[in-house]
């Protein structure tokens, strides 16, 4: 079948968090993205060009496939340079397990607004087995094409949920909370568990004061800069990383 002009509308108003929203579904765009993402979404509909499926189509697209040339695949394009494929795919209802919470660190996102820091951290969350990311509502949509792009596929086995953080933290109040600061204790002089919750801040703000009054323990990522014109903090995704990588490493002492 080929790509039709209302067809070719829709996608292109995906790029519209509220329209993502109205129908349930975002795009993946690009081999390696669709590739990555294909067995672990439902997908509505898969939009390639001939050469695209001749080089990499197989069976189980062939109940989803749509043709279009690569002037049709530019105007559904959320990129400036549009791929050979698209898969539109339903967005994942995912419940809250408190086993999965209660048995490990669970990494949780204060209005960050930059897609691709959200998407290195749904990166880095995969490397280091962390099943569960919470978001306030008012952080970066994790179904934003740039932030699904930026996950390098890994958004198909984190699990992100959007809430209210501070019911959530009140209903595992058992649980360490931890966030990071600029005033905290040097996380390398710190105990820290393998469980709880980990709150990572507003790229220019850092965490806000009501998540902050829920912090239990405050941690620090010491500098070791010589010179007076070292940065002031680090960008929340390397920042993420290094506390991440700390939490995990201690597992090995």
């Amino acid at each position: 079948m080929d790509v039709t002009n209302s067809l070719i509308k829709f996608i292109a108003s995906l790029s519209q968090k509220k329209n993502r929203e109205a129908n349930h579904c975002f795009v993946a765009e690009g081999t390696k993205c669709v590739r990555d993402t294909w067995e672990h979404f439902n997908c509505r509909t898969l939009i390639a060009t001939k050469h695209w499926y001749e080089q990499f189509g197989h069976s189980g697209h062939l109940d989803k496939i749509v043709f279009a040339n690569r002037q049709q695949m530019q105007r559904m394009s959320q990129f400036s340079t549009a791929a050979e494929v698209i898969a539109v795919y339903d967005i994942p209802e995912y419940e809250i397990s408190t086993a999965e919470i209660e048995s490990n660190i669970n990494i949780v996102l204060d209005n960050i607004q930059d897609p691709g820091n959200l998407g290195t951290i749904i990166r880095l969350a995969d490397w280091f087995g962390i099943k569960n990311i919470f978001c306030t509502t008012n952080t970066v949509d994790v179904y934003n094409h740039k932030v699904v792009q930026a996950t390098m596929g890994a958004i198909s086995h984190v699990k992100v949920h959007y809430c209210d953080i501070e019911s959530l933290l009140k209903r595992f109040n058992y649980l360490p909370v931890y966030g990071t600061f600029l005033n905290g204790e040097n996380i390398y002089n710190t105990s820290i568990e393998n469980r709880g919750f980990v709150i990572f801040g507003n790229e220019g703000n850092g965490i806000s004061d009501k998540l902050a009054a829920l912090v239990d323990h405050r941690l620090h990522i010491p500098a070791y800069a010589m010179s007076e014109e070292a940065p002031e903090s680090l960008n929340v995704g390397i920042a993420s990383a290094i506390v991440i990588s700390e939490f995990r490493r201690r597992i090995k002492l």
